[in-house]
């Protein structure tokens, strides 16, 4: 925690998060100033690191965070429906849709006709869109390590343990069932 600024002008995106909780708890008492915390941080972090691999690594290759993810989950799972790549990525099949057709345009993806069922798509990746999602991902991988690097090593296993009982927890289980 920090020292609250003393103007608006004085926060951050990231500092922003020690004055809403303040502020938002001087007008309503009864919230949860460390359920708030916790949330606006996990977010603003998220966020952050999202912004990072993006502008640094995906955006140059001509990719936006989708695109990553839609090649990421084929990279890693091997070829699947359109329906099941979004679930895996945590998108809606409208935005898989859009993104496959940029990234097939770019000669990354194919699709080709599911043989159980003519009406499904089966999605996977090309050999440049193989080489391509390998050489991002290294670079990806490099961002990741800055982040990681702040910690030790016993602080990101327990932090990794931590983001994983919040993974699993009931909240997270309800939040699930809206995919």
């Amino acid at each position: 925690m920090t020292a609250e600024p003393t103007t608006t002008g004085d926060l951050d995106y990231l500092g922003f998060v020690e004055y809403a909780v303040a502020r938002t708890t001087e007008e309503l008492p009864d919230v949860d100033p460390v359920a708030m915390r916790l949330g606006l941080t996990l977010h603003r972090l998220t966020s952050a690191l999202v912004y990072d691999w993006e502008s640094t690594v995906h955006r140059p290759r001509g990719w936006s965070w989708g695109g990553f993810r839609v090649l990421f989950v084929l990279w890693l799972a091997g070829p699947m429906e359109a329906k099941r790549v979004a679930q895996l990525s945590g998108m809606s099949r409208a935005a898989v849709s859009a993104l496959v057709n940029t990234l097939e345009r770019d000669g990354l993806v194919s699709r080709t006709q599911a043989e159980h069922d003519r009406r499904a798509v089966l999605l996977s990746l090309t050999e440049d869109g193989h080489r391509a999602i390998t050489s991002a991902y290294t670079a990806h991988n490099e961002r990741e390590q800055a982040w990681a690097n702040a910690l030790t090593e016993s602080e990101r296993t327990v932090l990794i343990g931590l983001l994983e009982k919040l993974a699993t927890s009931s909240a997270a289980n309800e939040a699930k069932r809206r995919f």
